[in-house]
């Protein structure tokens, strides 16, 4: 039987010291991003959602946005102002990289055990979605980050680098546009 030569004591050390210290930050960074993440991932998601309009591509963007924000930023505490501007960030990667593939997903799939309700709300969702879309992109974005994201209007300020009267100005003059495309049957 061939016997595994003996690590010497200070590597041994170095290597038990280094994975101590690495799964003790990982473990605090998992018990703090856990109740983060569970908090932040619906809002974060339907804000991608009517970002893109793509309900596969807003999964895999709120999985990158929580990736990047953990692997990068996990120091900074519970910044949601930070998240969603990761999240903006890789959405409008992700709509310039699909504009320049010449790629449109219009595929939408909408659970639900009533296949008439789930027609009645797919109609309602896709109508939403029309008329988001006809918003120019500011406007489509500023309300998105209203709607879904759950930040005072100082952090969408934030995060769309304006300042805080701006935002709320554009909110209203969006609000008014969106009310206008609904009321006209979104043509």
């Amino acid at each position: 039987m061939v016997q595994a030569q003996p690590r010497s004591v200070s590597k041994r050390i170095c290597v038990k010291h280094v994975t101590f210290l690495v799964q003790q930050r990982y473990i605090f960074n998992v018990n703090d991003y856990d109740g983060f993440y569970i908090k932040n991932k619906d809002r974060l998601f339907a804000y991608l959602l009517r970002m893109t309009g793509d309900y596969h591509l807003a999964c895999d963007l709120v999985q990158e946005s929580f990736t990047r924000y953990l692997g990068r930023y996990s120091n900074n505490g519970d910044s949601r102002p930070l998240l969603y501007t990761i999240a903006r960030n890789a959405a409008l990667d992700a709509i310039r990289k699909q504009k320049a593939d010449g790629l449109d997903a219009d595929d939408q799939e909408d659970p639900g055990n009533d296949p008439e309700q789930q027609m009645m709300v797919h109609e309602a969702f896709e109508r939403m979605l029309a008329a988001i879309g006809q918003l120019a992109p500011p406007d489509r974005e500023l309300i998105s980050l209203v709607a879904t994201a759950d930040l005072t209007y100082r952090e969408i300020a934030g995060v769309l680098n304006m300042s805080e009267a701006n935002v709320k100005v554009k909110v209203h003059r969006a609000r008014t546009k969106l009310r206008e495309i609904l009321g006209s049957g979104g043509e």
